[in-house]
């Protein structure tokens, strides 16, 4: 399970993959030369397939151990699980997001704790865990929170009847409000089109607020009531910080709330990357896209997502991992020992830390990578985040029960932005709806 005071390594990867796959395998599919057992990786991720496929062959080159390498195509994941597990040569290494995905495998992974990707967490407590034994561990660490442009802010500060005199002011909701109301009413002075980029209901963008902001009500609730596994049902405890902060999202935007179905995520991206909002919800993934639009690491900062919840001043930005990889248990012990060994080469290796880290862009939550260095302003600001001695939001939505849950909760805060819908909708599809979904999942 993972802790509530996640204090981890984090990452530039992309959460939603581009939507290709690939199939490269090292080696023929017969049985392993020397007798030292075979690797077959079942990859989550699309974007990193060529990288993959490049280490598995040198690690072949190196080892003479037959490593084979497939690519889910973006979204079939499980059902390319499904039916490659069901196979004689099946996997021995795959990937699941988190507590709900490792129920559906449960029955296939094996113990961790002997592993190097376990032995070299710098924190063990964002290891997947099923009472003593260790069944996933995260390879990905990543963060969210509310990316802010520093030179609007500035520029802000410098505004007659400014609310704050520095960005560090701003650690609670009512500020951040309070500054948004205001940057909006001076938006022709400062040069912005609002506050907040778009809340876009497209489905490149949606995400961001049915799974990533939603994570905050869930975390403030379990975190009081000491949950640490999917419960059957949630009270919505903190819907009304939700609102508050959704709120403020469509209120000081960009974008009239009327238009926010057909927003996209290239959308939003774009806004910020152009000066036109000072705030843009979303994670250390974003980098490449606003570099790509020109944008200068040194003009960019990440705070928490405030939501008005009591002593959020200490709350970090949301670290966690949607990654973990787990080992077939019914795979043979020599071919168990294989993907084993083949880890800890990964992990430790030059090659390996250098396709990790630099090719596929991660940063890992290993001490072996503690001597690589990130160029992407946000990570900087999630490893600043976590030496500030604040705690850090761990990712509960990995416990939500459905794809159908977060789409019915989209749904109705997209009704209600546009006010076709109202707020009580969004109290039945967070609550009443995650009872549901648990008991037709379970």
């Amino acid at each position: 399970m993972m802790n509530r005071n996640v204090k981890a390594a984090v990452s530039l990867v992309a959460i939603t993959a581009m939507s290709l796959g690939t199939l490269a395998a090292c080696g023929s599919n017969s049985s392993s030369s020397n007798g030292k057992g075979k690797v077959y990786y079942l990859n989550f991720k699309p974007e990193a397939a060529d990288q993959w496929t490049a280490l598995a062959k040198e690690y072949t080159k190196e080892t003479g151990v037959e490593v084979k390498v497939q690519t889910a195509a973006s979204g079939t994941y499980e059902q390319t699980l499904k039916s490659e597990i069901a196979k004689t040569e099946a996997p021995t290494l795959f990937q699941v997001n988190g507590p709900v995905g490792y129920q559906n495998w449960k029955r296939y992974t094996a113990d961790m704790k002997d592993s190097e990707p376990y032995n070299q967490l710098i924190n063990k407590d964002v290891a997947l865990k099923d009472g003593d034994k260790v069944v996933g561990v995260p390879y990905v660490m990543e963060t969210y929170g509310l990316i802010y442009n520093k030179d609007i802010l500035n520029k802000y500060i410098a505004t007659d009847g400014a609310k704050i005199k520095s960005v560090d002011d701003i650690d609670n909701f009512d500020t951040l409000k309070a500054v948004a109301d205001d940057m909006q009413a001076k938006k022709d002075q400062l040069g912005i089109k609002g506050a907040f980029t778009s809340a876009g209901f497209d489905s490149s963008s949606d995400w961001r607020f049915k799974t990533h902001l939603a994570n905050l009500p869930l975390y403030y609730e379990f975190t009081k009531d000491n949950v640490t596994e999917q419960p059957e049902t949630i009270k919505g405890t903190y819907l009304p910080e939700y609102k508050n902060i959704f709120d403020l999202y469509i209120t000081d935007s960009t974008t009239d709330r009327t238009q926010l179905s057909s927003k996209t995520g290239d959308d939003a991206n774009s806004e910020f990357a152009l000066g036109q909002a000072a705030f843009y919800q979303n994670g250390t993934w974003a980098w490449t896209d606003l570099q790509k639009a020109g944008m200068k690491a040194d003009s960019i900062g990440m705070m928490p997502i405030y939501t008005g919840a009591k002593g959020e001043e200490k709350q970090g930005l949301a670290t966690g991992s949607e990654n973990y990889w787990c080992i077939n248990d019914k795979a043979s012990d020599a071919n168990k020992k294989a993907t084993k060994d083949f880890l800890k080469w990964v992990i430790t290796s030059d090659a390996g830390k250098k396709s990790l880290s630099q090719d596929m862009g991660f940063t890992t939550p290993f001490k072996s990578f503690s001597d690589v260095k990130s160029d992407n302003p946000l990570v900087q600001a999630a490893q600043d985040d976590q030496k500030s001695g604040k705690t850090q939001v761990s990712w509960n939505f990995t416990m939500m029960p459905s794809e159908e849950w977060k789409n019915k909760l989209g749904n109705a805060l997209l009704e209600y932005a546009q006010g076709t819908g109202d707020w009580n909708a969004v109290k039945t599809a967070f609550v009443d709806n995650w009872a549901a979904e648990y008991k037709a999942s379970h």
